[in-house]
């Protein structure tokens, strides 16, 4: 006897949602295998295959290991290009004194998830593709090709993958949406940054006849003073918040530890709001050594060319732009509605305090990049890292939704 063929479920935010919901341990159970698996800047091969394997068994129509070993996860071949983007690497523990448990055994307790990388951000990694298995299983996906970019490199010169990827892989995104803890708001930008040296230069002698020398290091302390100063005399924009500058490094050089130092110099992390830029923030450094009484003090911005665990060397200066996208876009009133439909809430539309690979997208190239994703980033690089298991199911629920929105399904 011959039965009806049953109808399929119409797509629903409800549907998108509960079917998250009920992927929620098989999410878990991802992240970590991802958390397991030390992935620290340029040592990212093992989580790599990782990522690979679990393309492999969901069935992404396309998978690829660029030549700076970025993974390219693929579902459709739409015309149209949107990109879910997370770094795969983590820092270091730092401390073991200050964890209570080893980060790399991830466990759940308390409606969290415990380990390095929890947040920071491997939970967007998971999360992201365990929403390309709901774009997949529910077919949310007729007009686009999505990418699901799992990048490397991130923690040490943030925005180098998606330069790489833009420039030499010649990706074409209309939207990139990056999946860095936003504590399940949605982020539309943060400020820029750059890293700058400050060098000066002195006159060693024996330290038993300081007056013979020039001690380069009470130039420099004089320097760093004026750097202090500096910092309140910065930009402020209503949304990005105001441009800051601190000194993080002090390094000098001498014959001896018996002899006036004859070089020194400092690091400088420059966070630039709307209306500083690489020019401006330059100048105004020079403008600090000149009021130090050293105009001559040597100042420039460094340059990354740190090798990729494939061995691919990419150099770039280490200048990342400002960028924020506008509170109008239509991109953006598609991710509030899509927020709404599947969460049952109107999200908190807000900015990172720290930088992302939305520098390379949208502060480089300009595509309409905004971010959401598990975890609060206050919890980023900190000991005893840990995010909300019920973040992960929204994540994956947000993601789906937001195609689903885009592509008229919902």
């Amino acid at each position: 006897m011959k039965t009806k063929k049953q109808a399929k479920a119409p797509i629903t935010y409800d549907l998108i949602q509960k079917r998250a919901k009920a992927m929620e341990k098989d999410t878990v159970r991802f992240l970590s295998d991802l958390v397991r698996t030390q992935s620290f800047s340029s040592k990212e091969k093992n989580v790599i295959a990782v990522i690979k394997k679990e393309m492999q068994a969901i069935g992404f129509d396309g998978i690829k290991i660029d030549g700076l070993g970025n993974i390219i996860g693929r579902i459709g071949k739409g015309k149209r290009v949107i990109a879910f983007d997370g770094h795969v690497d983590t820092v270091y523990p730092g401390d073991m004194a200050a964890w209570k448990f080893d980060p790399f055994k991830p466990f759940v307790k308390d409606g969290k998830i415990w380990g390095r990388g929890t947040v920071d951000q491997k939970g967007g990694v998971a999360t992201m593709i365990h929403a390309g298995k709901l774009i997949k299983e529910l077919g949310l996906n007729d007009e686009f090709t999505v990418l699901f970019t799992a990048t490397v490199m991130e923690e040490d010169c943030d925005g180098l993958c998606w330069q790489y990827l833009l420039n030499v892989e010649k990706l074409k995104p209309e939207l990139v949406v990056i999946t860095e803890p936003t504590n399940m708001n949605i982020y539309r930008g943060h400020r820029g940054r750059m890293e700058i040296r400050v060098e000066v230069k002195g006159k060693s002698c024996h330290g038993s006849a300081p007056e013979r020398g020039d001690n380069a290091i009470y130039k420099i302390a004089r320097i760093a003073l004026e750097i202090e100063k500096l910092n309140t005399r910065l930009k402020n924009d209503p949304f990005l918040g105001k441009g800051t500058v601190t000194i993080s490094e002090v390094k000098s050089s001498s014959p001896s530890l018996c002899a006036v130092a004859d070089e020194a110099g400092i690091h400088l992390d420059r966070r630039l709001t709307y209306g500083e830029t690489k020019a401006s923030a330059i100048v105004e450094v020079k403008d600090a050594c000149k009021r130090a009484g050293y105009p001559d003090a040597e100042v420039y911005v460094l340059t990354y060319e740190e090798a990729a665990y494939t061995g691919k060397v990419y150099p770039t200066e280490k200048y990342y732009p400002t960028w924020a996208l506008e509170e109008e876009s239509p991109n953006l009133k598609n991710a509030v509605a899509a927020y709404a439909g599947v969460l049952g809430k109107k999200p908190l539309v807000d900015k990172w305090t720290f930088s992302t690979n939305g520098i390379a997208t949208m502060g480089m190239k300009g595509i309409p990049t905004f971010g959401l994703g598990p975890g609060n980033e206050i919890y980023a690089h900190a000991a005893n890292e840990a995010c909300p298991v019920e973040h992960l199911s929204g994540a994956v629920a947000f993601y789906a939704a937001l195609v689903a929105k885009l592509n008229g399904k919902v």
